[in-house]
C-alpha cells in the first residue's frame, strides 16, 4: 500500500508551480525541516486532474528489469528503502530512504518545454534514520525538478537519485545505497536474494471499490546488506538486512479512508510478511486492507483482511505534533501459526517534514508452534497527526 500519496499532490504543487511558470529563481533543490510557512501554503490545495494518465487495471503483467524504472504514464511513484542494521557490538540503527516522483503533465501533453531546465517530472525524497542506543531519530527531506540531472529515475542498470542522495544498481541484483545530510549518512551495499515479490494479484494491488483504486506493487523483501552508517558524529561498520518497495498508480484514497498502519516484517527463518491496514473516518478497518506473507523460498500467499487482527498495545504523542501513534503491536496471523509482537527500537521515529509521519525499526518476536522466532520490521503509521485530505 504505502504511501504518501498527498505530501506528493500537494508538496509538488506548490514547489513546481514556479516551475511550470518558467520562475527562474525557484532553487534546484530544496532541504526542508518542519517547515509552518510551507505547510501553511498546502491547506486544502486541490490534486491536479487524473486526465490523460493510465489508472492501474487488472491484467498488467509486470516485467523485470523494465518496471524497476519510472512510469511517467502514472500520476505517482515511488521507491522506498528502509533496513536494520547491527554493527559487532550489537548496537542497533535504522534507515528509511525514499524517492517520489510526480508527474506534472500527461506524456502526450502538447506543452513543450525545450530548456535543459524544463520539467515534466517532480521528484521529492526523504532520508532518515535512527540510533537505538543513542535514542535519536533524525529525518530530511529535499525537493527537485526531474530535469538537468538534478533527479530521476532509470530502469536498467536501475539507478534512482535526487542530488547525491541515491540508489544504483551496480551488477545484477545488487545495488548501492548513499545519503548524506548534516549528522547522519548511509553508504551501504544491497545484495538481492529473492527477487521481486508480487503483492495483491500478481502486482495489481486493489486500495478501493472504484476502478483505478489501485496500484501496482511489488518488493524486494530480503536484501543483505553490509556498509558504514554515520550519526551522533560516529561511523559505524554495519550489517543486516533491507526493504524496498516500488508502487506506481494514479489513485489516491478513496472516500472515507484516513490513513493506514504499514507493516514489513522479516524473520530469522527466511519468511518476511507484509500487511496494511486503511483505517476509515468511523474508525472501520478498510475491507480493502490486504497483504502478502512470503516463505523462504521466495513462493506466497495473500493476506485477505480477514487473514491478520492488529492489536494497539500502548500509544506515543509526539511533542512536536501532537499525534498520537500505536506503539506497540500484537498481530495475530491464524493462517499461518503466528502471532507477531512488534515493538519500536525508540518511541520517537516520527517525520516532522512537509506532511508529519511515523516511520520506524521495530523489533519483533514471532510465537509459532515451534517456538520463537525473531526478527526485525519497519512501520509506516498516516493520519494520525493532521488529516489525510490535505488540511494541517
Amino acid at each position: 500500500m504505502k504511501r504518501l500519496q498527498i505530501i506528493l499532490i500537494c508538496t509538488l504543487i506548490v514547489l513546481l508551480a514556479s516551475i511550470l511558470a518558467g520562475c527562474s529563481a525557484l532553487p534546484a533543490a530544496e532541504t526542508i525541516g518542519a517547515s509552518p510557512d510551507i505547510g501553511a501554503s498546502l491547506v486544502n490545495v486541490a490534486p491536479p486532474s487524473t486526465e490523460g494518465y493510465q489508472r492501474a487495471v487488472p491484467g498488467r503483467t509486470l516485467v523485470f528489469p523494465e518496471d524497476h524504472g519510472p512510469h511517467p504514464e502514472y500520476l505517482t511513484e515511488w521507491w522506498y528503502y528502509t533496513g536494520n542494521l547491527a554493527d559487532a557490538a550489537g548496537n542497533r540503527f535504522g534507515y528509511q530512504l525514499t524517492f517520489f516522483r510526480r508527474a506534472l503533465q500527461p506524456p502526450d501533453s502538447s506543452v513543450q518545454r525545450p530548456s535543459r531546465w524544463g520539467a515534466d517530472q517532480a521528484y521529492m525524497a526523504h532520508f532518515a534514520i535512527t540510533d537505538a542506543r543513542g535514542n535519536k531519530h533524525q529525518a530530511v527531506e529535499k525537493l527537485a525538478r526531474g530535469a538537468a540531472g538534478l533527479a530521476g529515475a532509470e530502469a536498467s542498470p536501475f539507478s534512482v537519485w535526487l542530488e547525491h542522495w541515491q540508489v544504483s544498481e551496480v551488477e545484477p541484483g545488487v545495488y548501492t545505497v548513499k545519503a548524506a545530510q548534516d549528522d547522519g549518512a548511509i553508504d551501504l551495499k544491497l545484495r538481492d536474494s529473492k527477487g521481486p515479490i508480487l503483492h495483491g494479484d500478481q502486482g495489481y494491488s486493489q486500495k478501493g471499490p472504484d476502478p483505478g483504486d489501485a496500484s501496482y506493487y511489488y518488493s524486494l523483501t530480503r536484501l543483505a546488506t553490509s556498509g558504514e552508517f554515520r550519526i551522533n558524529g560516529e561511523t559505524y561498520s554495519v550489517e543486516g538486512d533491507s526493504w524496498m518497495d516500488h508502487e506506481f498508480s494514479t489513485s489516491a484514497l478513496s472516500a472515507g479512508q484516513v490513513g493506514w498502519d504499514w507493516f514489513s516484517v522479516q524473520l530469522e527463518d527466511g519468511r518476511e510478511l507484509m500487511f496494511f491496514q486503511m483505517r476509515r473516518e468511523d474508525g472501520s478497518i478498510d475491507p480493502y486492507s490486504s497483504g502478502t506473507v512470503i516463505l523462504a523460498d521466495g513462493s506466497t500467499r495473500h493476506l485477505s483482511v480477514e487473514d491478520f487482527n492488529i492489536q494497539v498495545q500502548d500509544t506515543w504523542k509526539s511533542p512536536q505534533s501532537g499525534g498520537v501513534y500505536p506503539s506497540r503491536w500484537v498481530v495475530e496471523l491464524p493462517g499461518e501459526s503466528l502471532v507477531l509482537r512488534l515493538t519500536p527500537h525508540i518511541a520517537d521515529q516520527e517525520l516532522n517534514l512537509t506532511y508529519n509521519y511515523w516511520e520506524g525499526a521495530v523489533g519483533v518476536e514471532a510465537d509459532s508452534p515451534t517456538g520463537t522466532i525473531s526478527g526485525y520490521g519497519y512501520v509506516e503509521m498516516t493520519g494520525y497527526a493532521g488529516s489525510m485530505s490535505g488540511e494541517f
